[in-house]
């Protein structure tokens, strides 16, 4: 694909895989991973990062504010930040745990009105009262694409946008699209079932966090 392997970070999305599959990619030698739901993610990588010290969990799944200090708690990297009320929340929770952890932005690059994510015209201006108004440190942005659209452009564009403000990270690329992500400039791609396979069917009555999901 024409990138150093080193400048890609894969991110296995282990979201609702049963744990005998994370522990495959565990002993594959996988050490980043991604998870959708801070509840679903509390329940097993506390135990399995006792195991495996060197793990980084990342939050790339939409985070819900009452949920903010328990993110701050269990991940290393939180991808989604898309609203004020979450920047604040998340710098409160930082200085409350004494634990300040990255963050990216959410993009909206294809500006679909029930998607996650800030307007790509917003984000000079968001990254900038994230950073000096709550102090976050803020490493990148992070998108998630229509599915009928070219990724190409969505991570030219968040490319575009990360390298004028400075940042180093763009989260962007799954498993139907990642290769042309990487092509076109992306540091993280968040693969799941490229990795561990079809997710099983949810089982009715389950619950695996309230959260809704925001990427795979």
């Amino acid at each position: 694909m024409g990138r150093d392997p080193a400048e890609v970070t894969l991110i296995a999305v282990s979201k609702a895989q049963p744990l005998e599959r994370i522990r495959a990619a565990l002993a594959a030698g996988q050490r980043v991973f991604g998870e959708n739901y801070v509840q679903e993610a509390a329940s097993r990588w506390p135990q399995l990062r006792a195991e495996f010290p060197d793990v980084e969990l990342h939050m790339v799944g939409a985070l819900q504010t009452n949920k903010a200090e328990d993110a701050v708690e269990l991940f290393d990297v939180i991808q989604t930040v898309d609203r004020e009320r979450l920047a604040a929340k998340l710098a409160r929770a930082m200085e409350k745990l004494g634990r300040r952890i990255p963050v990216m932005i959410e993009v909206n690059t294809g500006e679909e009105p029930r998607k996650a994510g800030i307007a790509p015209t917003d984000v000079d201006v968001f990254v900038r009262l994230c950073r000096e108004t709550h102090g976050l440190d803020v490493i990148g942005l992070m998108a998630i694409p229509p599915v009928d659209e070219d990724v190409a452009l969505h991570t030219a564009l968040l490319k575009k946008l990360a390298e004028r403000n400075g940042l180093a990270a763009v989260s962007i690329g799954m498993s139907h699209d990642y290769e042309v992500a990487v092509r076109f400039g992306a540091t993280h791609v968040r693969v799941g079932t490229a990795i561990f396979g079809p997710r099983p069917p949810k089982v009715q009555g389950q619950a695996r966090g309230s959260e809704p999901s925001s990427s795979s």
